[in-house]
């Protein structure tokens, strides 16, 4: 199967602001969200991140015995102009905007279509391949990315629209579990989120 986990929570998730290309810290709350994941991941024995150094951290922190392989196709949606803003800036108007229309970039970044195809490409390839670790059952693969990229990847596993993504809640240190069911994807678990330690 593979597992993909979003990030734990940075400085700018936890002011409200986009955050997409940009490279902000873990809180303490994100190092500590990263730490719960410990016993959720058992049978991991391989593991991706995503580029940007969010992911790196909280991979380097939940799994601390593999060494993690960098893979741009998970990386975050590229906001633009509109990264490291606030979600205000954006009016209800331009939400709705988006929500309908798939290909429409942000700023002048990067449409949630193109995440989807960096993403389903990815993923159709493990498919593809029977030998993947999508494909074992006692042996998984670890995705450490964003809230798109997994988001896009719930849709891959479910066959619907990139637009039902937009219905969907993805929390910080949260885990979505895909495996296959007569060689087509299933989404088996969505952001669960393990509770946190003392």
């Amino acid at each position: 199967m593979i597992i993909l986990i979003r990030h734990g929570q940075t400085v700018t998730n936890a002011q409200n602001l986009l955050v997409g290309r940009s490279d902000p810290d873990l809180t303490e709350l994100g190092r500590r969200q990263a730490l719960a994941l410990r016993p959720w991941l058992s049978g991991v024995v391989e593991v991706w991140t995503s580029p940007l150094r969010r992911a790196q951290d909280t991979a380097s922190l939940a799994l601390p015995d593999l060494v993690a392989r960098v893979v741009d196709d998970f990386i975050e949606v590229d906001y633009g102009v509109l990264d490291g803003q606030p979600l205000s800036v954006i009016s209800a108007e331009q939400w709705r905007h988006f929500e309908s229309e798939h290909h429409s970039a942000f700023g002048d970044g990067e449409s949630l279509a193109s995440v989807d195809e960096r993403v389903h490409g990815r993923l159709e390839e493990l498919l593809g391949d029977r030998e993947s670790l999508l494909h074992a059952h006692h042996q998984h693969l670890a995705i450490v990315s964003h809230m798109s990229p997994i988001k896009s990847a719930a849709v891959w596993a479910l066959g619907v629209g990139g637009a039902t993504a937009w219905r969907t809640r993805l929390d910080n240190g949260s885990i979505t579990v895909i495996g296959t069911r007569d060689d087509s994807p299933s989404l088996v678990r969505f952001n669960v989120v393990p509770i946190l330690g003392a």
